[in-house]
């Protein structure tokens, strides 16, 4: 099995290398620094499972690779887009894409019965520009339960959680998916082939709706803003509008608001991947995460003031970090 690895940052390479662990030929795709170091040693896994390293190929030339099996998406979902040139030298007639994003997916409304079938969602497919990069019909969608982190160039943290939840938009159990849970699991990760993948996204994209935007915008963790009375009623109150949205579009997630709660502030000091793009100076993942979710309140006839209001101020906080440096 080839598998490339496009964006082969802390998730990526984490993914990357437990797959090469596992057997597979694996093609790392990654830039600068953290490129040079992985060519030269290979990529360094710092685990409390247990550490360990593995070697395979690296580049930043996607042309060298040529067409593989599977391409792992490790980039965020804002890079989508622009990705097309790089990711059109490893597209073979049946080459699948792994898309392992946060939030709403491009291809959400694919293959789904109902009224809102094939429907484009504008804040994540903006002029359809997701989907000429990456045809639908490619798409295997990927829900990541594990969290990582470049502790230095070619040296991934794995901090927690082993499960990546794939399936295909269509809910087929299919071959190909089955194929790449098995290549996982022998890389010594978990990942279920769902039948029904959108159930994961909502749950997942409970806490991150409410608690990356409110990280970003307060500068503080998960436990500080489960701590803090106002804050912690507010991503209640977050929470349950989104729950709204899912339930009218006929998803219920199988998890309570107390129950993630909980989650959260178990995390302790956790800092969202947001919070740390604002001390970056770097634009924030947030339009697959919370604009789209308030996009998909408008189509359901679904009130949600306490998301629009959190939507506005973070997407003006974006716009500022898209012209230049923001102050702390």
């Amino acid at each position: 099995m080839r598998i490339a690895v496009l964006g082969a940052g802390a998730i990526g390479a984490y993914v990357g290398a437990a797959l090469h662990h596992g057997g597979a030929e694996v093609h790392l795709i990654a830039r600068g620094a953290h490129l040079e170091a992985m060519r030269a040693t290979g990529v360094h896994v710092l685990s409390p499972r247990g550490d360990f390293t593995a070697h395979p190929e690296v580049t930043d030339d996607p042309g060298e690779v040529g067409p593989v099996d599977y391409v792992f998406l490790g980039l965020k979902a804002q890079h989508y887009a622009g990705c097309g040139p790089l990711l059109r030298p490893l597209l073979g007639p049946d080459t699948a894409v792994i898309a392992a994003q946060n939030g709403i997916p491009w291809w959400y409304f694919h293959g789904l019965p109902g009224p809102y079938r094939g429907h484009r969602i504008a804040s994540v497919d903006p002029d359809g520009a997701v989907s000429r990069a990456i045809p639908v019909e490619r798409a295997i969608g990927c829900v990541v339960y594990a969290a990582t982190e470049i502790a230095a160039p070619g040296v991934v943290r794995h901090l927690e959680g082993t499960r990546f939840s794939i399936g295909e938009p269509s809910g087929e159990v299919s071959r190909r998916c089955l194929d790449f849970s098995a290549a996982m699991v022998a890389g010594g990760l978990k990942c279920p082939v769902e039948s029904d993948l959108r159930e994961d996204i909502w749950i997942k994209l409970m806490g991150n709706v409410t608690f990356n935007p409110l990280s970003a915008l307060a500068r503080s963790t998960m436990a500080q803003i489960c701590r803090h009375p106002p804050t912690r009623e507010l991503a209640v109150t977050m929470m349950r509008e989104t729950l709204e949205v899912a339930a009218r579009l006929g998803v219920r997630p199988a998890v309570s608001i107390e129950r993630r709660m909980a989650g959260a502030e178990r995390a302790g000091d956790h800092r969202t991947s947001t919070l740390h793009d604002v001390e970056r100076r770097r634009p924030m993942e947030l339009d697959v995460i919370l604009t789209a979710v308030v996009e998909l309140a408008d189509l359901t006839g679904t009130p949600v003031p306490a998301l629009r209001a959190i939507d506005a101020a973070a997407s003006l906080l974006n716009e500022r970090l898209r012209e230049g440096p923001v102050a702390p």
